[in-house]
């Protein structure tokens, strides 16, 4: 039984909900590009409108850093929620100026949703101000996170609210949740982790997290550049952090006394400039030329990976193999990515993957759908992995 309650074990029928939502999708020209993020709040809704409940939507749109920007206002939002809820939508604008902001919700009508301007815009969210989740308290009964991308805030609208009512996970976050502990708290064995990137100076909680919890460690991307030369191998003109190589060396000899393998490139593939099509050659990864950078993974590096793939149970995936960004440099982590997804698809392992590099790479490919889960929370993510607890999380805790 996790430390939080679902909607299972709240009575929403007759209440006004206050759930906190990650709708924070792109618009152009006042139209949304991908409502990838609209239409994962729906099962969490929709179950709320028929259970009776009235649901207020506690959202955010950019970083308006505590001041009204029309230009981020959630208004442009009002029609994609209607339409992908199938439901009407009222947008509630406040009537005031913080900290005395009162939304002019009014009644609510049986199956109608409101949606309430942007949460940002008010300096109380982010300070979690006590005032402030008092005045959202107030429009509510009860509160539903649904909204796991934003839960390593500690703001009003995930932590200070939570403390006031009655509180549960939405669909979403239930499942985000129930994926990660899956993962890495209780997963099944052997686990392989792949960690690509270009820094590792980004990744260091994250890589000593993971050599406590899983059996390999595929690193890749700018990331394995540095452990390469930590080994004394040229890299040439690549992308490599020289002062981390000592933490690099570190890493790997603490990832040896927990019995968690450091998995390299053995075969990398070089280029003399960074562009599309470049002309290119695959060399052994302790042969790369010193006019040259290293931007994917090789073919028999692939084929070792994916050996590896075909004994595991459980793969966590965050961060790309190479310079995935960019043809022919994205055919290691495209390889790797779908037969991570093929397996998964056929039930032989858990495959979980986070992270923006790695959700636009997987996409890319087309392997995010065969994906056991795929987690579009980069922030919070990446906290999980690295073993902090989420301040939106824990507040649902009892």
């Amino acid at each position: 039984m996790p430390g939080y309650q679902s909607l299972d074990q709240v009575d929403v029928a007759g209440k006004r909900v206050l759930i906190r939502v990650d709708i924070n999708a792109p618009i152009h020209d006042g139209k949304v590009t991908d409502d990838t993020r609209i239409r994962a709040i729906v099962p969490t809704v929709r179950e709320i409108l028929d259970k009776g409940g009235h649901p207020i939507l506690l959202a955010h749109r950019g970083r308006p850093k505590g001041k009204a920007d029309p230009e981020l206002s959630l208004g442009v939002l009002q029609q994609p929620l209607a339409d992908a809820l199938a439901a009407p939508v009222k947008f509630a604008a406040p009537a005031a100026g913080w900290p005395d902001a009162a939304w002019q919700v009014g009644e609510i009508a049986p199956g109608e949703v409101v949606l309430l301007e942007n949460i940002r815009f008010y300096p109380g969210e982010e300070a979690n101000d006590s005032t402030f989740s008092q005045v959202l308290a107030n429009l509510g009964d009860v509160y539903v996170n649904d909204a796991f991308s934003v839960s390593h805030r500690a703001h009003a609208s995930t932590v200070g609210v939570a403390k006031l009512l009655p509180s549960a996970a939405g669909r979403l976050m239930e499942a985000e949740l129930t994926a990660l502990e899956k993962a890495l708290a209780a997963p099944e064995r052997p686990v392989i982790a792949v960690v690509g990137g270009a820094k590792v100076s980004t990744k260091l909680d994250l890589l000593a997290n993971l050599i406590e919890k899983v059996d390999q460690i595929i690193i890749g991307g700018g990331m394995a550049n540095t452990f390469l030369a930590a080994q004394g191998k040229p890299v040439g003109k690549s992308l490599c952090e020289h002062d981390l190589t000592g933490i690099a060396r570190e890493i790997t000899a603490k990832a040896a006394q927990t019995s968690c393998e450091i998995v390299l490139p053995s075969d990398v593939v070089v280029a003399r400039e960074f562009a599309a099509g470049a002309a290119n050659e695959t060399v052994a990864a302790d042969a790369c030329p010193d006019d040259a950078m290293i931007l994917d993974a090789g073919p028999q590096s692939v084929a070792d990976f994916v050996r590896r793939f075909e004994s595991a149970k459980t793969i966590v995936w965050n961060g790309p193999l190479g310079a995935f960004e960019i043809e022919p440099f994205n055919a290691a982590t495209d390889a790797a990515a779908r037969k991570a997804a093929e397996l998964a698809a056929a039930n032989k392992v858990l495959a979980v993957a986070g992270g923006g590099d790695t959700v636009a790479a997987l996409n890319g490919c087309g392997a995010t759908q065969d994906f056991s889960y795929v987690s579009t929370a980069g922030g919070a993510f990446l906290e999980w992995l690295e073993g902090k607890s989420l301040p939106g999380v824990a507040a649902l805790e009892p």
